[in-house]
């Protein structure tokens, strides 16, 4: 077996799970998308929501535990990983916000999964909105650039839609309906999928592709 140790570390946010029998609040982070992300040849690194500290974050402050994760771990990407809804959990929210203005800052790539996509909205200022006949289904995709490749279709686990397309991004792949499934920042490398791509049955060569262009710049 060989192993390569130079693979691209890609810092993936987590979900909260209150857990009241125990009082506890748990992060947890789906299998699936760890055997995704390392299946496309990069190393998964789950990144710790307490590291955020008091809520609410100013935002001007830097908090010294995720900066020193930060630091320590040296992520070449971010993955904003799905679960939870936005508001549901203000450290979780902190966490990923913040991750946005550092991977900003540091010009670091990266994809954001159905929660992850709509963070990268609200982070630019964009409100969601519900919508109803996206959980549980699947859609075709609608893309306006038809030279690149997409999944032809996705699969949809999502209560919550993207008012607008947000400044400083185009819209990169839309449902039948309209609904936006996907986002692509102007100048960053930044995407936003608005479907699971872990959770098909087999994994999409077409969503594999993106992520290591992606990634790999």
């Amino acid at each position: 077996m060989t192993i390569t140790p130079s693979k691209i570390i890609v810092g993936i946010t987590q979900r909260i799970d209150k857990i009241s029998d125990r009082s506890e609040y748990r992060d947890a982070l789906d299998q699936k998308v760890v055997r995704w992300v390392n299946s496309a040849g990069f190393q998964p690194v789950p990144v710790p929501n307490a590291l955020i500290g008091d809520i609410p974050v100013s935002e001007h402050s830097e908090p010294r535990a995720l900066e020193e994760w930060l630091l320590t771990v040296r992520p070449g990407a971010l993955l904003l990983s799905g679960g939870n809804d936005i508001g549901e959990y203000p450290q979780r929210d902190a966490t990923e916000r913040y991750l946005l203005s550092w991977a900003e800052r540091k010009g670091v790539p990266v994809l954001g999964i159905c929660r992850g996509l709509q963070m990268m909205a609200v982070w630019a200022g964009v409100k969601l909105v519900r919508i109803e006949g996206h959980v549980r289904s699947r859609h075709l995709l609608a893309v306006p650039k038809q030279a690149e490749e997409w999944p032809a279709s996705v699969n949809s686990y999502h209560n919550w839609g993207l008012a607008s397309c947000p400044d400083g991004f185009e819209v990169a792949a839309r449902a039948e309906n309209g609904e936006i499934e996907a986002i692509r920042h102007l100048k960053l490398p930044w995407e936003g999928w608005m479907w699971h791509p872990e959770r098909e049955e087999s994994f999409s060569l077409q969503d594999q592709k993106r992520l290591k262009a992606l990634l790999n710049g």
